[in-house]
């Protein structure tokens, strides 16, 4: 038995789409840019400690690219969700660790960190939500 989303309020249907849009498209280029800067990004994941960076920076940026692509067209959302709070939930205190940077890079490390940090309240929600039908979705899933 499928459940769909259903809301209260005229409108909260497409509001709903605009915003898994909006949200699936920002994660979705944010794994594209592992792949046009992959060296670049290689070099900070390699600062930061992360074993076989090349390897992670790839698997990270498929993992946001799916993750994206996913939330915004309504297709396998609870994977989809779930690979980005991965990603946000080990990669925001692993790579934007305000406290233990130099003073002249707390500031932009800080709102690094704040931005995932939102991001990944958001991908939460998509998550919570990703066991019932979405309105506008392609509708492939788990359940």
């Amino acid at each position: 038995m499928s459940v769909t989303l259903q809301f209260a309020t005229p409108g909260a249907d497409v509001a709903f789409l605009v915003a898994r849009v909006l949200f699936g498209a920002v994660v979705a280029f944010m794994g594209l840019n592992h792949f046009m800067n992959t060296d670049q990004m290689t070099g900070y994941a390699e600062m930061k400690g992360l074993p076989a960076p090349r390897l992670g920076v790839v698997f990270s940026g498929g993992m946001l690219i799916f993750g994206g692509l996913g939330i915004a067209a309504g297709v396998f959302p609870a994977l989809a969700a779930g690979a980005v709070a991965v990603f946000l939930l080990v990669g925001t205190p692993l790579f934007h660790d305000f406290w233990a940077v130099p003073e002249d890079q707390q500031q932009s490390e800080m709102t690094s960190f704040l931005k995932n940090t939102v991001m990944l309240g958001g991908s939460l929600v998509f998550l919570a939500l990703s066991g019932v039908s979405w309105p506008y979705a392609v509708g492939l899933g788990l359940f």
